[in-house]
Parts: structure tokens; C-alpha cells; sequence
């Protein structure tokens, strides 16, 4: 059971890495057979079809995902630091070439091509990550510990598409400090506190009492 299981495991690795240097369509199973070192009938036997494998792919990586988000609740409670630790962690990334990159980002840019199965697969990864974000933002902005300009859903779709906006950019222009550079000024603006939030009392802050004499 244990050589089915890491022949499964390193098909969808090497799946994985394939993927992020080419996309869905710049690989077959002939690609994968030749790095892991099997025969392409023991690919088929794990996943019958391409799309299997894919689709089988993304799952597990939205799973591995949303285990990591829980894990990551458990060390940090501050809704700003888990917002930076999440970006930090992808920024890590981008700058050790060798460390994965985002597959479901990758494949979200080829929807239209991509097989049904495998599309509700990737829309399902951002749903969830949506989700969480939503999740983190609404009491960050409860506790008055982030500043939103919108609702925690739109600013949750606004922080995972800066996120996923900015690694493609670093690899566009192959220079990972990019990254750092976009996501840094949205956390900036999250973090910021309106300048009388320090002097609001009852009356409101000195400020607004002033501009209204």
C-alpha cells in the first residue's frame, strides 16, 4: 500500500511541477512517466485520464491548503499578522525559485481551456480561500484592528486578487521583490487607523468637532 501511495504521491508531485512550468496543456503523460521513472500504463492505473489527475491534483492541494489556514489560526490570533503571515509565506516562496508556486492561481488564468472538472476544482480553492479571508478581515474590522474601505467579502476578493496579481508579476518580470512591493502597501492600508481614532470619545473626535465650528 505504502509504493502505491508514494507512487501516487510523486505522479501528482511531479504533476504539480509540470503544471506551474507550462500549464494544464504543456505536459502529458509521457512527460510525467519520463521524470518519475514508471511506465505510462502506471500512471493510467492511479488516474485513468489527464483530467483525473488534475482534477485530483487541486483538490488535495485546496485541502493541504485549508489545513495549513488552521494551522496557521492556531499560532497566530492577531487578524493583521495572519494576513501578513499568509503573504509572507507566498513571498518566501516566490524567492526560492525552487519552492512551489501557486497551481490553482496558475490554472485559474486558463479557465477557458481547461476541462469542467477540473475548473470546479480551482473555483471551489478560491471559494474556500475567499471564505477565510472574509473570515479574518470581518474581525479584524470587529475589533477595530484592520481598516476596510468595503465589505469584508469585497475586501477579501480584493487581498486574494493583489496576492495572486502580485506573483504573477514577480514571475513576469522575474524579480520576486515585486511581490513584497504590491502586497506591502495593501497591508499598509489595512493596518492604517483613522487619525482621530486615538482622541474619539463621546462626542466624537477632536478633528470632526473642530471642522464643524
Amino acid at each position: 500500500m505504502n509504493n502505491l501511495s508514494n507512487t501516487s504521491d510523486a505522479i501528482l508531485a511531479c504533476a504539480r511541477s509540470l503544471i506551474v512550468a507550462g500549464g494544464y496543456n504543456g505536459f502529458s503523460y509521457a512527460d510525467i512517466a519520463d521524470v518519475v521513472g514508471i511506465r505510462k500504463a502506471s500512471i493510467h492505473h492511479h488516474f485513468p485520464s489527464k483530467v483525473d489527475l488534475v482534477r485530483t491534483l487541486v483538490a488535495r492541494y485546496r485541502k493541504d491548503a485549508e489545513a495549513g489556514m488552521a494551522n496557521l489560526e492556531l499560532q497566530v490570533s492577531d487578524p493583521l499578522e495572519l494576513l501578513r503571515s499568509y503573504a509572507g509565506y507566498w513571498e518566501a516562496c516566490i524567492e526560492d525559485a525552487s519552492a512551489p508556486f501557486c497551481v490553482s492561481a496558475l490554472l485559474a488564468s486558463q479557465l477557458p481551456v481547461l476541462p469542467e472538472e477540473v475548473g470546479l476544482e480551482v473555483r471551489a480553492h478560491f471559494r474556500s480561500l475567499s471564505e477565510w479571508l472574509t473570515a479574518v478581515l470581518e474581525r479584524g474590522a470587529r475589533h477595530g484592528q484592520l481598516q476596510l474601505t468595503s465589505t469584508p467579502r469585497a475586501e477579501a476578493e480584493a487581498f486574494m486578487a493583489t496576492v495572486h496579481g502580485a506573483m504573477l508579476s514577480a514571475r513576469a518580470y522575474g524579480d520576486p521583490k515585486i511581490f513584497g512591493v504590491v502586497t506591502g502597501s495593501l497591508l499598509e492600508r489595512l493596518a492604517s487607523r483613522f487619525p482621530c481614532d486615538e482622541t474619539r470619545d463621546g462626542d466624537g473626535c477632536s478633528h470632526d468637532r473642530d471642522e464643524k465650528r
